[in-house]
């Protein structure tokens, strides 16, 4: 038994921040899944990793420049079918836990952060070309981006909710979760096969805020404000999920927003 399948025992499940297509076609993703790994993220900053520093794309890159595509085109082509190809991989997962795990997500453009119409359309578009029950699609936890996630969640969308640092942010991200799921049973919706994670980032938290800390000569609570933030955001995260509000949706199958720790890897050497 793997440490990962020691997690998934006390309630703990392991998703893999990471991809890249030699691991989907080589084995390596699988054997993962074997292990223990029962979720993946990507973000386009992987993709770039993956896509710019390795030789995995190159021939599919020759045949969609040589079809005409330009640089965006090029690159939603590639990252859809390696989430495709993940999803397949996951499925069997998915199915296993009821829809519980099983999930990759992919993210909608950066670039469209401010914009929470362009954001709704991007995501159903995603969502809607990949065809595949266990994609979720990443929106940031911008101002603009919170109504969005409502909608989308509205629409029967699966949603991971990606840049979350504050608790104040994740739980308005959280209201809107809910707020999705009243609007999807109000059109007669399964709320019950509708999945969200709130990526709530731990180790850059501490990266800002040593630094504020160490301004005033601070070194108790250096490398300790993010473990603490994030067990606040757990205990709204209790507190949210239940009551009347939350009680009628788990009534119809709703499952609640998870908390998915990202950025758990420690910036500074010293810890």
């Amino acid at each position: 038994m793997t440490k990962s399948h020691e997690l998934l025992k006390v309630g703990q499940s392991v998703w893999y921040d990471n991809i890249r297509r030699g691991l989907i076609v080589d084995g390596g993703l699988q054997a993962l899944i074997a292990d223990g790994v029962v979720g993946v993220t990507s973000n386009p900053s992987i993709f770039e990793k993956a896509i710019a520093h390795s030789t995995d794309y190159d021939e599919a890159t020759e045949t969609l420049v040589a079809e005409g595509k330009n640089a965006s085109e090029i690159y939603e082509a590639l990252a859809i079918e390696d989430i495709k190809n993940t999803a397949d991989l996951l499925y069997p997962v998915y199915e296993e836990t009821d829809g519980l795990d099983g999930y990759i997500s992919l993210e909608v453009d950066p670039t469209l952060a401010n914009d929470t119409e362009a954001t709704v359309a991007a995501a159903r578009r995603l969502f809607a070309t990949l065809g595949k029950p266990n994609v979720m699609i990443k929106v940031p936890a911008t101002p603009e981006g919170v109504p969005a996630i409502a909608t989308l969640i509205g629409d029967g969308i699966n949603i991971n909710v990606t840049l979350l640092f504050s608790n104040d942010n994740y739980t308005d991200v959280a209201h809107a979760y809910i707020k999705g799921l009243e609007q999807l049973a109000a059109r007669g919706g399964d709320v019950s096969r509708v999945a969200s994670v709130a990526s709530f980032f731990v180790s850059r938290v501490d990266s800002i805020v040593d630094k504020a800390l160490e301004a005033i000569n601070n070194d108790d609570l250096q490398g300790k404000i993010a473990i603490a933030n994030a067990k606040i955001a757990y205990t709204l995260y209790e507190d949210i999920f239940s009551g009347e509000r939350w009680q009628a949706l788990k009534n119809q199958g709703a499952r609640p927003q998870r908390l998915l720790w990202a950025s758990t890897s420690t910036k500074n050497p010293a810890y």
